[in-house]
């Protein structure tokens, strides 16, 4: 498991949001994109507009769990220089108040070396969520993460058995990240029916908090999804706007924030 101290982050957040009783909103990003000084805008802009936690995506040139809108902003930071520290220095200059999780495949974090989670933390990360390294697979890199200073934040499908939603919560830290469906990222037009009934499923099988995203898009999804669970995450929608306009995707930030304020949230354990 981490280190206390690397989820102490995370406890005062969402401790603060279920006072008042909201539901976290998580927004991802692309490092790097549109463009490496737009990305850095963005950064600072999305604590304005109302995001709790943020997701920074490291650039990889294969990401096959993502769609096509992050397949397409990865692909474009990269051909601006974007790399992993890049990405670091990026989430530096940033200076955020609100926790920032990195976000990404396993393979730039291997090859950024033994010392890459110290030195994301000393960038100012306190999370870090691999998309590809399920619990189990491999033993000695989930080591290597699990007792690094970041929050070891895991991904739950949403066809995962009880049982094995706790294994999967008992190797994580931080948060547990919902998936609310299967597939690759993208907006959706629906919530899935049976979203609600997976949700408690996994609340009732973890303390940490639960953050559902894939697929949410619109305020309304938003709003409805934040009755569920203890965060909503959002990333496709926001990187769609922010390929032209920073400006409409930190809208759409805010639009989403006053939706799941309006409709009051947070899941009660």
């Amino acid at each position: 498991m981490s280190a206390t101290t690397t989820s102490d982050v995370f406890v005062p957040t969402f401790a603060r949001l279920k006072r008042e009783g909201r539901a976290a909103l998580v927004v991802y990003v692309t490092a790097g994109h549109p463009d490496p000084d737009r990305s850095l805008e963005l950064l600072r802009g999305l604590q304005a507009s109302g995001a709790d936690i943020v997701e920074v995506g490291v650039p990889f040139s294969d990401p096959m769990a993502d769609g096509p809108v992050i397949q397409a902003s990865s692909q474009r930071a990269l051909a601006a220089g974007m790399t992993f520290d890049r990405t670091l220095a990026l989430i530096s200059r940033a200076a955020l108040e609100i926790p920032v999780v990195l976000f990404g495949y396993l393979n730039p974090f291997l090859a950024a070396g033994g010392d890459a989670l110290r030195r994301a933390h000393d960038a100012g990360a306190r999370g870090i969520l691999i998309t590809d390294l399920p619990v189990g697979a491999d033993p000695g890199v989930e080591s290597w993460v699990g007792d690094g200073p970041l929050a070891f934040i895991r991904l739950v499908a949403p066809t995962t058995p009880p049982a094995r939603m706790r294994e999967i919560a008992r190797h994580g830290s931080g948060f547990v990240y919902l998936i609310s469906r299967l597939g690759v990222t993208g907006a959706r037009d629906e919530v899935p029916t049976d979203l609600a009934v997976t949700a408690a499923t996994l609340r009732a099988a973890t303390s940490l908090p639960v953050c559902i995203g894939f697929g949410i898009s619109r305020r309304e999804q938003a709003a409805q999804v934040s009755t569920m669970a203890d965060g909503v995450v959002v990333g496709s929608a926001v990187v769609r706007e922010a390929d032209s306009d920073i400006g409409r995707a930190l809208a759409l930030v805010r639009s989403l924030r006053d939706g799941m304020d309006a409709r009051g949230s947070g899941a009660a354990h």
